[in-house]
């Protein structure tokens, strides 16, 4: 593999967990870069495009894949003016990590994790297309940087979404991180799909971080991140050897807004007493409660 002149920082976190706010925190401070999008799915998908989820496994990462998604992070770099990182956040990451992994050996991971019973609700809105941004040119954003060859399969994909809105379905018909199982689920409630979504996707970055030496990841709670996001930015500048002033941070953390934690638990709108089972295993090995 050529020698690199910068570092991967791949964020992983599951879909409305913050890991977009952790993003733009980071990549406000010299020295930092990514995308001008928010998720770079098509580019980790290239070559795949046929696995039937995001579940890639690291077999997958054959030479011309894997050369491939390099050059994608080689581009960013020389047009950010050669930035000490490189920064991604692609939430279906978290069911691939072996695969990302193999990919990008040299990649150090920041591991974000929200309270699932906040993650239900915000999830929800997602998916039932309630974006928070102008559709269009986010939708073209992202593909500036799908690969030519695979632009049609995604345009279709998102013409069907949006139509079957058009026509009052309830819902899209994929958003977000897809794990396996996740096509049994179309008649299920939203609830259910949502809750299971998050469950799967830390479940998963949890199994594989085991497998990854310790000082290559940094992990922290979106809770404790809003609370006092400028200690916490310190601190990963520090887990990844980067250096920036008082000044710098205290204006990155100015970005952060965490005015929705806990705020699932007490939604009157959402019952969430038949999926907090499914979801319960996980909350309680990051420390949520019931």
């Amino acid at each position: 593999m050529a020698e690199t002149h910068y570092t991967p920082v791949v964020i992983l976190g599951a879909a409305r967990s913050g890991t977009n706010m952790l993003r733009d925190m980071l990549t406000r401070l010299p020295g930092f870069a990514t995308w001008d999008c928010d998720e770079i799915n098509p580019i980790w998908r290239h070559g795949n495009l046929d696995w039937p989820n995001d579940e890639i496994p690291p077999g997958r990462a054959t030479p011309k894949v894997s050369a491939y998604i390099r050059r994608a992070f080689d581009r960013i770099w020389r047009a950010s003016g050669k930035p000490e990182f490189v920064v991604e956040k692609t939430c279906a990451n978290t069911l691939r990590v072996p695969f990302v992994d193999a990919v990008l050996p040299d990649a150090r991971y920041l591991v974000l994790v929200r309270d699932g019973v906040d993650v239900v609700p915000s999830a929800m809105k997602r998916w039932r297309g309630d974006l928070e941004f102008p559709g269009m040119p986010y939708l073209l954003a992202k593909a500036k940087y799908a690969p030519i060859s695979d632009l049609p399969r995604y345009a279709l994909t998102s013409l069907k979404g949006r139509l079957g809105l058009m026509r009052g379905r309830e819902r899209l018909s994929t958003w977000g991180p897809r794990f396996s199982g996740i096509g049994d689920l179309t008649g299920a409630p939203l609830e259910e799909l949502c809750a299971r979504q998050w469950a799967a996707s830390v479940d998963a970055a949890d199994l594989a971080l085991a497998e990854i030496p310790p000082d290559r990841q940094f992990h922290l709670r979106y809770e404790d991140l809003t609370q006092a996001p400028a200690d916490w930015l310190g601190k990963i500048l520090t887990f990844l050897g980067a250096d920036a002033t008082a000044p710098q941070i205290a204006d990155a953390a100015g970005i952060v807004q965490g005015g929705s934690v806990g705020k699932g638990r007490g939604r009157a709108d959402i019952d969430l007493t038949g999926v907090l089972p499914l979801m319960q295993p996980t909350l309680a090995r990051h420390g949520y409660g019931g």
